[in-house]
């Protein structure tokens, strides 16, 4: 059984400990989701108030997180308030471990604090980027990433951007089919990608009588995944010019039409690694990576593994090619 045990303290912000609870706290193994733990962890296991007016009972003292997959550090109402060094302690000593660290957002002030963010690159919500900066100059923070992985030391940005990275992690320890049945009951994207400007994944028309030619564009293109598809060939389909439609293709999605590309590649990549004995030349053929080596490369970039790792964890009962 997984294990992520989340860190709980006074003034924790309600919406990261509900995040941690919606995705590793509720039983779905009856939709076939995998089996969690959930460990709310607090020193000397005390119960603690969030800053909502809420309060949350321990599970466990800090020695809950000695044995757990993952740890979580939510933010709290003053990110910048002084950590108790037991816990500062605590995190160093699981990070000297290699247990992934998670800073949910303001959380990454408690992993400042303790300073397992000195020469990382990390982010946090735009509003405390500079606050960040001002405190903790040995952090490298990125100030557009929806989320940052630096050594096994996770950071997100504000709050929808903390579901994409608890998500994510579901997505690269249980595979995409777990995460993408916590994301349909939780009824939001199973994955996007881009930066903090706002956007949606897939984009629909706004009327039914009049489809958005972008959307038609991206519908075709997920689709047609195998091709070779250039922006000037994408911008000739949406009848706009190559400079118009990169510029609304990137307002709309968050990422430029080649870097959602590429993530709908690794996306269908995954679910062929899981469901079929398809052969790694012919997966990467089929998503357009064209070179087993290219498919290669991006995937253990992105997934921080290889695709035969990666199939050997989560293949589940593959059909034949």
């Amino acid at each position: 059984m997984y294990v992520a045990a989340v860190l709980i303290y006074d003034g924790m912000w309600a919406f990261d400990f509900g995040v941690a609870v919606e995705v590793w706290g509720i039983d779905r193994t009856d939709a076939g989701g995998p089996a969690f733990e959930l460990r709310r962890c607090s020193v000397d296991c005390d119960t603690v108030d969030g800053d909502s007016g809420f309060s949350v009972r321990a599970t466990h003292d800090l020695d809950g997180l000695r044995t757990a997959d993952l740890i979580l550090a939510p933010g709290r109402n003053d990110d910048t308030a002084p950590v108790d060094p037991r816990i500062t302690d605590a995190l160093r000593e699981a990070v000297d471990r290699g247990v992934p660290v998670v800073g949910m957002c303001g959380g990454a002030f408690t992993l400042a604090q303790a300073g397992i963010l000195n020469g990382r690159r990390a982010t946090t919500h735009w509003l405390l980027i500079d606050r960040m900066r001002e405190l903790f100059p040995a952090v490298r923070v990125e100030p557009e990433d929806l989320y940052i992985e630096d050594h096994g030391i996770w950071t997100s940005a504000g709050t929808a951007s903390l579901i994409d990275l608890c998500l994510h992690l579901v997505r690269i320890t249980q595979g995409a089919k777990a995460a993408t049945l916590i994301a349909h009951r939780m009824v939001t994207p199973p994955h996007r990608s881009g930066n903090q400007r706002p956007y949606i994944d897939t984009p629909l028309p706004p009327d039914h009588q009049t489809p958005d030619p972008l959307t038609t564009v991206i519908d075709w293109a997920k689709a047609n995944l195998q091709q070779r598809l250039t922006d000037r060939q994408l911008a000739e389909m949406a009848h706009m010019s190559e400079r118009t439609f990169t510029r609304r293709f990137t307002q709309t999605t968050g990422a430029t039409p080649q870097q959602w590309l590429r993530h709908q590649r690794l996306l269908q990549a995954q679910h062929l690694l899981e469901s079929t004995h398809l052969s790694i030349q012919t997966v990467a053929l089929r998503t357009g990576f064209g070179s087993p080596a290219l498919f290669r490369r991006h995937f253990t970039t992105h997934f921080s593994t290889t695709p035969t790792a990666y199939r050997r964890e989560f293949q589940d009962s593959p059909d034949e090619d």
